[in-house]
């Protein structure tokens, strides 16, 4: 970048800090009352989060097994709170919605459970904080979107990786248009985990169900990291919007072998079949002509990656590792991203990324979506992420599911908008 744009380009993102800064209003509820319904390995963390953020109060909290119950009790009584706790199986959380006052409940439990839970805790006044995916049916979807527009209140599904430093940076580039109009995206989740066939009590938390899903269906079963600050950069549902998919899976073969070589012949995991795909590669083609390609891969051995890669007209971004080259640079090579990280974190980043990475959780995003959370919730504002976007992002596990069972077919893309994509504004993280 040569000085003259690099000033001008710096006095922009100073102007913009300055009038978002500027917007910030007094807050209208001084504290949030929080449920919990799951507080196991993924609960717990993310309840260690709430605990550090002022104005958040945890209320109550449930799971059906009683050692997580004990360790989330104490966690809240080492913080000075006392939540009342729910005990008593898999839908004692019926009786908190009941019993309780509450503004906002958090559900972490098993994928199944998801949609339900922030179904019934919208009817019961609340508004709905959902861990990924929020939906395993594109069914599902449309019962989130139809309960939210119903009670009015809102559903976010709890996708923290649009949170990382990278992604926050990402968007900043994007909105202050140094990549140009964007044409293509790649996003993927890809992570090792045969180690969670191992995992065989309810206490060992996602892996004790998580890997049986691998024994039925073919499909992205975990697309919304990748796709999520993707979806942001190009402002799905807020001006373009998912029209159609193609999907395909490879075949299955590094589960059953770790299986074969862990567990002895008679093991359980030796008798089943499993019927996920190695790879799934699957194209999202957008109406307004962008493309998006998603990769799931969680038991070959290779480096974890989200790949998150943005390309436009004037540049392009891929990180594992971060890489950035735009179109002023003098050379065709990729460049390092830490002097665009000292020019170019997003304000929230800049406000509160220090603290967040103190914090904890994945690096601190978590620490830092949850204080987003309660921010918005506390002056009243609408959450960074919405029910359109919990269905649009969650439905591509049903989706890439159907277009593998069809040969790859094109599978249409539902509009849970139901056309409001066209008139909404660009997303933008509100107020910081």
């Amino acid at each position: 970048m040569n000085t003259t744009r690099r000033n001008f380009v710096k006095a922009i993102g100073a102007t913009t800090a300055l009038t978002l800064s500027a917007q910030v209003k007094e807050p209208v509820q001084e504290t949030i009352r929080i449920g919990f319904i799951g507080v196991g390995n993924r609960g717990r963390g993310l309840l260690r989060g709430l605990l550090n953020i002022e104005g958040a109060r945890i209320v109550a909290i449930c799971d059906p097994l009683s050692i997580n119950l004990a360790k989330a009790e104490k966690m809240c009584k080492d913080k000075g709170q006392q939540p009342k706790t729910y005990p008593n199986g898999d839908f004692d959380y019926r009786n908190m919605l009941e019993k309780e006052k509450l503004d906002a409940v958090l559900i972490a439990t098993p994928w199944d459970t998801h949609t339900i839970m922030a179904c019934e805790s919208m009817q019961a006044g609340n508004h709905a904080l959902v861990e990924v995916p929020a939906a395993e049916t594109v069914e599902d979807c449309w019962k989130l979107v139809q309960t939210s527009q119903k009670t009015g209140k809102q559903c976010m599904m709890l996708e923290n990786c649009c949170y990382g430093a990278e992604e926050l940076m990402v968007l900043n580039l994007v909105k202050l248009g140094h990549f140009g109009e964007l044409t293509h995206a790649e996003g993927a989740y890809i992570h090792e985990m045969r180690k969670k066939l191992k995992m065989s009590k309810p206490e060992h938390g996602n892996g004790f169900w998580r890997s049986h899903k691998w024994t039925k269906r073919d499909a992205n079963l975990y697309p919304t990291h990748g796709l999520g600050p993707i979806a942001q950069y190009m402002n799905i549902n807020r001006g373009d919007k998912f029209d159609y998919l193609v999907s395909m899976s490879s075949n299955s073969v590094a589960r059953t072998e770790y299986a074969k070589k862990t567990f002895p012949a008679d093991h359980h995991w030796n008798k089943t079949k499993f019927v996920t795909g190695d790879m799934n590669t699957s194209i999202i083609k957008t109406t307004l002509g962008k493309t998006i390609m998603l990769q799931y891969d969680v038991c070959t051995p290779r480096p974890y990656s989200r790949i998150n890669l943005v390309q436009g007209s004037k540049g392009t971004f891929k990180g594992y590792p971060e890489r950035i080259m735009l179109d002023d640079f003098k050379s065709h090579k990729w460049k390092d991203t830490e002097n665009f990280h000292k020019e170019f974190d997003h304000p929230l980043t800049k406000k509160m990324g220090a603290i967040a990475k103190k914090e904890g959780g994945h690096g601190g995003m978590d620490f830092l979506m949850l204080w987003r959370v309660i921010y918005c919730l506390k002056h009243g504002m609408e959450l960074d992420q919405d029910v359109y976007d919990a269905a649009s992002w969650s439905s591509i596990v049903h989706l890439t599911e159907q277009s593998v069972a069809n040969r790859s077919a094109p599978t249409t893309c539902p509009d849970f908008t139901e056309g409001k994509w066209q008139k909404r504004p660009a997303f933008e993280l509100k107020n910081v």
